[in-house]
């Protein structure tokens, strides 16, 4: 018994929610452009090479600025910096003739760099799944073009000097043939994914995994194909602004129809030999959608029965009064609603029936007066022919 009491109770409950959303209307949310910043102190960078992958590891950091045009696509411009690492290792056996100790050398150096880039940002969840303002997890795409501008590269000589001490001569398949000194900059292609997790409407944790493709002198060696280096990035993302704008979408109103039969009376007059037949009034109430002087389809029916009915009534006249909700707007713009509202009725009956302005009187009285106790049916205008 105490189970189908709840459970009553619940169902209740849940039909009360749903008829206040439905009076309240729903809430849309749209994408807002914005700027952000990016800030991922913590970076591991790996350049490709011949040593082993733990042997080319190096600290990274990143830092960007970005604005999301739309819901899809943005631009950021990111700096990326601190080490690349090279490595190289020969075998003795490459060298039959040489049999002194080291039989193997190894060298390894590392040089800094900082990197600018600009890339093209495309936000793949929404693309793919749709704009959602609070989405806990939001995958995002980026292709870009940069430079590396590099220094520091002494390592680099020193491994040179100790290999061609090793080699005993000049050899230049295996020297560093592409060695620099001072600085370098090269042309970087940048492509990469970031993830972002959801914190609030300004904050969220990120990751960022990114490929860099230069020209083979980056790293002093001579490869023959292009160089490449991957970064691997954690860090936060300030949103600068907000990032979405909220409307409601009010309920639909209900339409209203009206079954109106015309009753009419004979009356006799006292002393006079002819009868009067009296019609009964017509009311029709139109109404319109928040902010809005447009007359409705739904609505055009209740027109086209004022002008049948004065069609049909010759000396009838209509009388219609323009009103605004006062929940919504201010004084003045539910005044000016108002009368709006009253005009496009006014208007219809003569341009689309051919009703004589003489036969027609409007006022308007903003939201000083409200007929109905439901607040959204006050955008109205009250007909009454007779």
């Amino acid at each position: 018994m105490k189970k189908t009491i709840l459970s009553g109770l619940l169902f209740l409950g849940v039909l009360s929610a749903q008829a206040q959303a439905q009076q309240q209307g729903t809430t849309e949310y749209d994408f807002a452009p914005h700027w952000y910043v990016q800030i991922q102190p913590l970076g591991l960078q790996y350049t490709l090479g011949e040593l082993d992958f733990g042997d080319l590891n190096h600290y990274n950091v990143q830092a960007a600025a970005g604005y999301n045009f739309n819901k899809i696509l943005g631009a950021r411009l990111s700096v990326n910096a601190w080490s690349s690492k090279a490595g190289i290792e020969i075998d003795q056996s490459n060298y039959p003739n040489r049999k002194t100790d080291p039989k193997t050398f190894r060298g390894e150096w590392k040089w800094n760099y900082v990197a600018p880039s600009l890339e093209l940002t495309c936000n793949l969840s929404n693309a793919f799944f749709g704009y959602k303002h609070d989405r806990l997890f939001t995958l995002s795409g980026f292709i870009g073009v940069g430079a590396n501008i590099a220094w520091g590269n002494d390592d680099a000589q020193t491994v040179n000097k100790n290999l061609i001490a090793w080699l005993g001569k000049f050899e230049p398949d295996q020297n560093l043939e592409y060695l620099w000194d001072g600085t370098k900059v090269n042309v970087t292609g940048r492509a990469g994914l970031m993830g972002d997790f959801r914190i609030n409407d300004r904050f969220s944790a990120g990751v960022e995994v990114n490929a860099n493709v230069l020209s083979d002198k980056y790293n002093s060696k001579k490869a023959g194909n292009a160089d490449w280096y991957f970064n691997a990035l954690a860090g936060v993302k300030v949103n600068l602004g907000p990032t979405y704008t909220t409307r409601i979408i009010p309920p639909v109103e209900p339409e209203i129809r009206y079954v109106d039969k015309i009753v009419e009376k004979i009356v006799e007059v006292p002393g006079k030999s002819e009868t009067i037949i009296k019609v009964a009034p017509l009311r029709r109430d139109i109404f319109f959608k928040i902010n809005s002087t447009k007359i409705r389809p739904t609505e055009v029916q209740k027109v086209a029965d004022i002008a049948n009915y004065l069609n049909d009534n010759p000396n009838a006249k209509v009388v219609m009064t323009g009103y605004a909700d006062k929940g919504t707007g201010n004084a003045t713009i539910n005044a000016r609603l108002a009368a709006g509202r009253a005009q496009a009725v006014k208007d219809m009956l003569v341009k689309n029936y051919n009703i004589p302005e003489s036969r027609i009187s409007y006022d308007s009285k903003g939201d000083t007066v409200q007929p109905f106790s439901e607040n959204d049916k006050n955008r109205v205008t009250i007909c009454i022919a007779e």
